[in-house]
């Protein structure tokens, strides 16, 4: 992968290029910063702050085995923008889940959790979000899973119908929603042989085919 110096600043007159890489160490501060600028308004409408809940908290999840963070970044002015954010795990996290993991066993689902689904409002509308989804759902095919599942506020109106519209269901009572990931079968289906050849027309053809290529006659 080229390096963020390689990488030229998106045109002017030209849409943004959204590049998609892991979170590393050095991009924590300025990803924490971006997280509560993109939840800011949402929890000024909300009863429960939906995210984030603490600078501690989300540095301690960098540190966790298990977690994939993503980070959605376009180049401008000869610097890095981070416009989306996403954090996923194939595990129920944190010790104040609600989630109960026999619900799913029970179904046979087998999830991808998203933990966290941020995209710059300046970006939203302009095919984003969608990407971002796609993202995690194609991490959710590569690791076997059958679904992925996210936590949405009831009264996030705007994500509800984001979400719906891409397909996503609530589960129960619960503000969970889940979407089908298709992915192909790992066995291939029962497949017709061709008809077996009979023994007169194997004789045939061995009567009416040369010896020995050599003794074919050129043509012309």
């Amino acid at each position: 992968m080229a390096s963020d110096s390689t990488i030229p600043d998106d045109t002017a007159d030209a849409e943004p290029q959204v590049r998609v890489r892991h979170l590393n160490k050095r991009d924590l501060n300025r990803t924490w910063e971006f997280i509560k600028a993109v939840f800011r308004e949402v929890n000024r409408s909300t009863v429960e702050y939906q995210r984030p809940k603490s600078k501690k908290r989300f540095l301690e999840v960098f540190e966790e085995k298990g977690i994939e963070q993503l980070l959605f970044v376009i180049r401008t002015d000869g610097k890095e923008r981070i416009v989306g954010y996403a954090e996923c795990a194939l595990a129920i996290i944190g010790t104040d889940n609600w989630m109960n993991e026999r619900y799913f066993r029970a179904r046979d689902m087998r999830p991808l959790f998203v933990e966290e689904l941020a995209v710059d409002p300046e970006f939203q509308g302009r095919g984003l979000g969608t990407f971002v989804l796609e993202q995690l759902e194609h991490l959710a095919k590569l690791r076997g899973c059958t679904h992925l599942v996210l936590e949405v506020a009831e009264n996030n109106e705007n994500a509800l119908k984001f979400y719906r519209g891409r397909s996503f269901t609530k589960l129960d009572a619960a503000i969970f929603l889940a979407k089908t990931v298709v992915s192909d079968p790992e066995i291939l289906p029962p497949r017709r042989l061709k008809r077996r050849e009979t023994r007169a027309v194997k004789a045939s053809a061995s009567a009416t085919a040369p010896a020995d290529p050599k003794e074919t006659p050129p043509e012309g």
